[in-house]
């Protein structure tokens, strides 16, 4: 009996470390798991690793379970999570960013129990360096070929290379994750020469895919995640030499590979040369810089809780700059995402896990390093995992300051792994890091596992069904009576989203447009749809646009004017607000009011077709007043 529950002990181990280094295989391939249906993949086999951690619980004969310190703030966090989610705003945005933070968090704590052997801890270093130098040879044939493909998509990046990234900024970021990782193995790990050759190669190969990427931020990182780690090494007489050689050969080399290639490509010209310009022609530096302002000024407003878990993009057009008129998505700097998204609070935990983890690294670096003065050659695996795991965590905390690579699947995946399994080595500094887990606690442990568990699956389930129905309707003609049917579809299976009773609103509202004999009914269908979004997301102002110009449409102005107010509440400094407001006013016609609109629309955005065209039509209708003609329609 003892035998059985052991073999299948160990079968449940080499499941788990199979499952996750799977994982880290498939999120990078599959453009860093951003789609739902990738992100859902991720989330299925974290819900398989959970529930095989809950059966080892009770078939290891050991009865406790690693949990250090940091262990305690990553509960926390969680803990936490699960409270915001209960007051949020946007509950669909909230739940999503909550599915992460519960997959994550718990992801992290059993990978640190469960992978904490040497030979797990190989195994997965060999698997994320694997998949990184593919990613980078993937990279380096999209630039020798101009292709900006990205297995059966188009990236939007001309002349830059993502590898199997949509962004060649998340590719740079996984790179220089991965670098430091590859060369601590390189230089200090105990492998035999064929393994050190293909390790050479794999780190020739990720150093060029970084380069081919023109990601500055990347550049930064991965060049303070190499430091740290050649810098601790030319401190060891063991590595100095090799470390130091490395060093100069990265220098000269590097030198050589951009003078001689890169600095004559179009890619580097625009983005070194001239770093205020983009390959979109939008200011880059100085874009992130009011973003960040607008993420200051959010915290501000909301100091202790933020402004709820995800919303920053929703809640962007109130503190909107006038020179912003793209959706920006995050913040672009993880710090002040995390203090605009969670408050004071959530950056109080995060900086008191970030501390604790600071410090056990120092208490058990001594332990780590004794193993590798034990052997005569200084070489390590374990230390050599040890100091690369921390210089790709120093470079993501370097990388964070300038972009959102945590909120990329597929990276927080890897940067996960590597906290989890670097954390662990705390077990080697004291027992106290060990929980005996008796039947009380294991129960209630299992019932924790088992409901995340179930309640990710169930999540599955239904953004699964969701992300089917809105792949359909996708295929359906824009606007079209099959579109919204599908767009129905979906919503039963997750009526917390906004974006699709929008989008049918959208339907019904184009459809009220063509003016059939129905077309008072589907203005009105369409207005309940709008109301709808509006409850489940009340900081959108484009439900009370639309809602507006539905009963302008129906000729009740005398009802619109207080949408078109709640509107721009929403989004004042808004381009194509401002444009939809001005297009109001021209059908009560107030062509006086509507051509002020309208000039504060191409203030905004010069390029606004919207504006220019109904700007014509307000300044003849203007003239004809002028001139004592009768102002017809704007129509006529």
């Amino acid at each position: 009996m003892l035998m059985a529950r052991k073999n299948v002990d160990w079968w449940c181990e080499r499941v788990i470390r199979l499952l996750t280094c799977a994982l880290l295989v498939f999120a990078p391939l599959a453009f860093g798991a951003v789609d739902m249906w990738a992100m859902l993949v991720v989330q299925a086999g974290g819900v398989a690793i959970l529930i095989l951690w809950a059966a080892r619980l009770w078939l290891s004969r050991r009865g406790k379970i690693l949990w250090p310190p940091l262990a305690w703030a990553v509960l926390a966090f969680m803990v936490y999570a699960v409270g915001r989610y209960f007051t949020a705003d946007i509950e669909y945005v909230a739940r999503l960013e909550l599915n992460q933070v519960l997959l994550f968090g718990f992801l992290f704590l059993c990978l640190m129990d469960n992978l904490r052997g040497q030979e797990e801890t190989e195994a997965v270093s060999w698997t994320m360096i694997s998949t990184g130098t593919f990613c980078a040879c993937y990279a380096l044939g999209q630039l020798l070929t101009h292709s900006n493909k990205v297995w059966n998509e188009v990236s939007p990046y001309l002349a830059r290379a993502s590898g199997t990234y949509i962004s060649p900024n998340n590719l740079a970021d996984l790179l220089a994750m991965l670098l430091p990782l590859t060369l601590a193995f390189l230089l200090v790990g105990r492998l035999s020469v064929l393994a050190r050759i293909g390790l050479g190669y794999a780190a020739v190969a990720m150093a060029a895919g970084l380069a081919v990427t023109f990601s500055r931020g990347g550049y930064l990182s991965a060049a303070a995640g190499i430091i740290f780690v050649l810098g601790i090494l030319l401190f060891h007489s063991n590595h100095r030499l090799r470390a130091l050689s490395l060093m100069l050969a990265l220098l000269v080399g590097g030198g050589i590979f951009v003078n001689g290639y890169l600095s004559k490509t179009y890619a580097y010209v625009q983005r070194v040369n001239n770093p205020e310009v983009t390959m979109t022609g939008m200011l880059d530096t100085s874009s992130r810089l009011q973003m960040w302002q607008a993420a200051t000024e959010m915290w501000a407003d909301h100091l202790w809780f933020g402004v709820g878990p995800d919303h920053y993009d929703y809640r962007f057009r109130q503190y909107r700059p006038e020179t912003i008129q793209s959706r920006p998505d995050r913040v672009h700097n993880e710090y002040l995402n995390l203090l605009a998204d969670w408050g004071a609070v959530g950056g109080v935990i995060v900086l008191a896990g970030m501390g604790i983890f600071i410090f056990h690294l120092r208490k058990t670096w001594p332990h780590v390093r004794r193993e590798e003065n034990d052997f005569g050659t200084g070489q390590s695996n374990r230390f050599a995992f040890f100091l690369g795991g921390m210089g790709g965590l120093a470079a993501l905390a370097v990388h964070s300051v300038v972009d959102f690579n945590l909120h990329i699947p597929a990276n927080a995946l890897v940067g996960i792994t590597l906290l989890a399994l670097v954390a662990s080595h705390a077990r080697f500094t004291s027992e106290q890091h060990w929980r005996r887990l008796r039947r009380p606690m294991k129960i209630i442990f299992t019932i924790v596992l088992g409901g995340v568990a179930c309640y990710l699956a169930t999540q599955t389930w239904r953004l699964g069904g969701e992300a089917y129905w809105l792949a359909r309707a996708e295929r359906q003609p824009v606007f079209s009576t099959p579109r919204a049917e599908a767009l129905g579809r979906a919503f039963k299976w997750e009526p917390g989203n906004f974006q699709t009773a929008y989008a049918i609103g959208e339907c019904f509202r184009t459809q009220s447009l063509d003016g059939g004999e129905n077309f008072a009914d589907l203005a009105r269908t369409a207005m309940e749809w709008y109301a709808a979004a509006s409850q489940r997301n009340p900081h959108d102002g484009y439900n009370y646009l639309r809602t507006g110009m539905c009963l302008d449409w129906l000729n009740r102005q005398g009802e619109s004017e207080k949408w078109f107010a709640q509107a721009e509440e929403c989004d004042p400094n808004g381009y194509y607000m401002a444009a939809n407001i001005g297009w109001h006013y021209v059908q009560t016609g107030d062509y006086t009011t509507a051509r002020q609109w309208f000039l504060r629309s191409l203030k905004l955005d010069g390029n606004n077709p919207i504006a220019e065209s109904y700007l014509v039509i307000c300044d003849r209708k203007l003239i004809e007043k002028a001139s004592g003609k009768p102002v017809l329609p704007f129509s006529f």
